[in-house]
């Protein structure tokens, strides 16, 4: 149970509630992070539990968020990523630990002009809509922790349907972090 939560909590992949939407392959990189996107970044979670946020970047094109809570900042997971731009919007990847399936998840992220970061998970209710109305292929499974899916749509498919912007109730909000300053 610690990983699901620490997944929630350190990149939102996981749709609140247990709801996870996973995907076949990782959205293809397309260009790197935007600037403002590393560093330290600070949020507090539903608990109310103080969290620090750390992205580095560990590759061209591919980058490491470490989540640690503040009361606790041996205790660190670190999750490998991917970004990736189509449009306006800013995605992020990341492959999903074994229990869950072990595929990828994508959520949409913003940088705002209060040095936030505002991180998007999908909808899975929308995202099943979407199954039903055949704009997406998938299928549903279930875990410890609730429902998912898995879609298995082709990624320039997946990018089409998310960047329409008849979509874009498809993204909730999942977490608010605020840019950490730096101390002397």
């Amino acid at each position: 149970m610690r990983v699901w939560r620490v997944v929630v909590i350190a990149l939102s992949f996981l749709l609140l509630s247990g709801c996870l939407v996973t995907f076949k392959a990782p959205l293809p990189t397309s260009e790197p992070a935007p600037k403002g996107l590393l560093g330290e970044w600070t949020s507090t979670n539903a608990w109310g539990e103080p969290l620090n946020l750390e992205l580095t970047r560990i590759g061209d094109n591919r980058y490491q968020a470490v989540s640690y809570y503040r009361a606790r900042p041996k205790e660190r997971e670190a999750y490998p990523f991917t970004v990736s731009r189509h449009g306006n919007r800013w995605y992020l990847s990341a492959k999903v630990p074994a229990q869950f399936g072990g595929h990828f998840t994508i959520a949409g992220f913003e940088l705002t002009d209060k040095h936030e970061l505002v991180v998007y998970n999908l909808d899975l209710d929308q995202i099943n809509q979407a199954i039903k109305q055949r704009s997406l292929s998938g299928q549903g499974f279930q875990t410890d922790d609730g429902d998912g899916v898995l879609i298995d749509s082709n990624m320039d498919q997946v990018s089409a349907y998310l960047d329409d912007p008849a979509n874009t109730d498809v993204f909730v909000e999942a977490v608010r972090y605020q840019h950490q300053a730096k101390t002397k």
